[in-house]
């Protein structure tokens, strides 16, 4: 277990030098560090202790960290705020981040409070060094959009740097794949039917040197008099979104650009969602909630990557 979740790791060839149990040791290590950066969970983890602290000076922090904050500043840039990794306050006012879950909706006096403590532009970069800082003392950052995918790149390098070539990394949905399978042919991964009742089967993507991530209000989400409330909150109204835009799954060249871009086209939904992705060239396959059941729908650079038509 990482995150919260789980991983699975695949590797067809193994260098002569190297046992699946050293693999196992050293991807361990390198995920438990990743976990004391990213966690909100963790209460001593760095992006613990960077929420906990109140100035608005600039903060010394890690390489990682500062990556993850600069790629994450990117992809907001790019979907005008739609993914904010500053909306902690309120996913956690609707019991989906530490808090403890309530399970009832919050009243609007509070939601507009938590509005104020919120905006990625309020989050800053030193261009000539390793410092962040926030502008609002109560800022709050809940990574949890972006940090999975990140572990996964993470292990990605680890495995390249142990001679491995051929692999399937993933951690809680987040993937990243190279080379061949076993078989000698592209790696089979699985887009899951966005339902709660059980688990199938979508559709087969057979990739092979590409991030993937998938994104889905159909897992995490709670019931109130019959009102659906997902666990993706959108940082324009402060509540969870209303589309139909049930599962959404982006390639990238890397899992931690997919998984943000995932976040982001999730708020936006299945309309604003495709034009964002046709616009930015954006490899994404939406599955749209319909009356039939569900509709599937392909941006024109996720159709050109598998080799389909639109």
């Amino acid at each position: 277990m990482t995150m919260g979740t789980s991983y699975n790791i695949k590797a067809s060839k193994l260098p002569d030098s190297l046992t699946p149990d050293e693999i196992n040791r050293q991807v361990k290590a390198l995920l438990e560090k990743v976990n004391g950066q990213m966690s909100t969970y963790q209460k001593d983890s760095e992006l613990s202790l960077f929420n906990q602290n109140t100035s608005t000076d600039w903060q010394p922090v890690s390489s990682e960290f500062y990556e993850v904050i600069k790629e994450a500043l990117k992809i907001s840039q790019l979907s005008n705020g739609l993914f904010d990794v500053t909306v902690g306050p309120l996913v956690n006012l609707w019991g989906f981040g530490p808090e403890e879950m309530t399970f009832k909706a919050p009243d609007e006096t509070s939601v507009k409070n938590r509005l104020n403590l919120i905006g990625y532009n309020h989050l800053k970069l030193k261009e000539d060094g390793l410092f962040v800082k926030k502008d609002i003392a109560g800022l709050y950052v809940d990574l949890s959009g972006i940090a999975k995918g990140y572990g996964v790149d993470q292990v990605a390098s680890l495995l390249e740097r142990l001679g491995i070539v051929d692999y399937m990394v993933e951690i809680g949905g987040e993937i990243r794949v190279k080379g061949k399978n076993n078989k000698g042919e592209p790696w089979q991964i699985a887009v899951e039917k966005p339902t709660e009742e059980s688990r199938s089967i979508e559709k087969v993507l057979a990739i092979t040197d590409t991030g993937m991530a998938t994104s889905g209000d159909y897992r995490n989400y709670f019931e109130v008099d019959g009102v659906r409330f997902s666990h993706t909150i959108d940082p324009r109204t402060g509540k969870p979104i209303k589309h139909k835009l049930a599962s959404i799954t982006i390639l990238s060249d890397t899992s931690m650009e997919a998984d943000a871009l995932a976040t982001a086209i999730m708020v936006k939904g299945p309309d604003e969602g495709y034009q964002f992705a046709e616009q930015n060239h954006i490899a994404a396959f939406f599955i749209i909630k319909s009356d039939k059941g569900f509709d599937e729908l392909k941006s024109s650079a996720f159709a050109k990557r598998m080799g389909m038509t639109k």
